[in-house]
């Protein structure tokens, strides 16, 4: 990337499948441009193996698990300390300026938690100055449902993906290779 071109924001949100995929899709492009790409992600766990992890760090991405894994198999409180130890690192790492390419995978979700309060460990306004004040040359990728309007506003693209139909629906589990 030249570094005279302004780094953008893009958002997907949306309760459709393919937010997560759609950002990886985007880091496998820059990695083929040669682009230095972090993936940070916010709920899932380093306990567990992930195939768009595998294959990204093949590609050259630094790709890290910050989380703890689905809100409802934890505490609150291993889930607070769990986000604002990850919220601490990926504000760092963004502002690091080293990295061409930053996906915060799945902070909509984690900023949507409500068994405690995520304003104490991770406050909207401090999101939001950050993504305001990222290095100019960096691209900030965000994904998870429900984003906040503020992270709406910061962004310079926002993508709502919908669902029409899912196969959750009929009983089918999450696919090897498709899902994880």
């Amino acid at each position: 990337m030249g570094k005279t071109e302004i780094g953008k924001v893009l958002v997907y949100t949306g309760n459709g499948k393919g937010k997560t995929t759609a950002a990886f899709g985007l880091a496998a492009r820059a990695l083929g441009r040669d682009m230095k790409v972090l993936i940070l992600q916010f709920i899932k766990s380093p306990e567990n193996t992930y195939g768009e992890q595998i294959a990204l760090e093949k590609l050259g991405a630094k790709v890290e698990q910050l989380g703890i894994g689905f809100t409802w198999l934890k505490t609150p409180e291993e889930h607070r300390v769990s986000i604002e130890a990850a919220w601490k690192k990926a504000k760092e790492q963004l502002m690091s300026g080293e990295w061409d390419v930053v996906i915060w995978d799945e902070l909509n979700n984690a900023l949507a938690i409500d068994s405690f309060p995520i304003e104490d460990v991770m406050p909207i306004k401090d999101v939001v100055e950050t993504i305001q004040n990222k290095p100019a040359t960096t691209h900030l990728i965000i994904t998870g449902r429900d984003a906040k309007p503020e992270i709406k506003e910061a962004a310079d693209l926002v993508s709502v993906i919908t669902e029409e139909k899912h196969y959750y629906q009929d009983g089918v589990d999450a696919i090897y290779g498709i899902e994880y």
